[in-house]
């Protein structure tokens, strides 16, 4: 799938300031230059985000080799990322918190889901000018295959 209910690949990636795991401002034009994963997941405190979050943790330097700055974005609060980080020794990955407005930039993303009041599970990765060059959306059971995230960022 190359696109979500608002953007496809090759849009502009709508910018976006959210707080981390860690109450620091996370703003996405802030890394121009370098690519960013926005890779996101339902709802802290489950399996597969779990998994999913620390498969970023566990690919960090692949991802800094590769330009790419790796970022868990879901609808918890910073508290409750702050929490689920420290219990998946997560350190290295930035956590952002999409809980106020609720949902906003999941909304702006095309991937909120408002009967549920969660995002999907998508991975978006935006190239260093902030265009929008991958888009998948994933079963909510379904675990993203980073080796394909890994391939694709390697050859692009």
């Amino acid at each position: 799938m190359d696109e979500t209910k608002t953007l496809k690949v090759g849009d502009l990636a709508p910018d976006f300031v959210l707080k981390d795991q860690n109450d620091n401002d996370v703003h996405l034009s802030s890394f121009k230059g370098r690519r960013v994963l926005l890779s996101f997941h339902p709802l802290a405190w489950t399996p597969v985000c779990a998994r999913q979050m620390r498969s970023l943790e566990k690919h960090a330097d692949a991802f800094q080799a590769l330009k790419t700055v790796p970022l868990g974005m879901s609808i918890d609060h910073v508290p409750c990322k702050y929490a689920w980080a420290k219990s998946l020794l997560i350190k290295k990955t930035a956590l952002a918190a999409d809980f106020w407005p609720h949902g906003a930039v999941a909304k702006l993303y095309g991937l909120f889901r408002e009967p549920d009041g969660f995002t999907e599970r998508a991975n978006i990765i935006v190239d260093e000018n902030r265009r929008v060059s991958f888009i998948k959306i994933y079963e909510l059971s379904e675990l993203p295959d980073i080796r394909e995230i890994l391939a694709f960022l390697k050859k692009s």
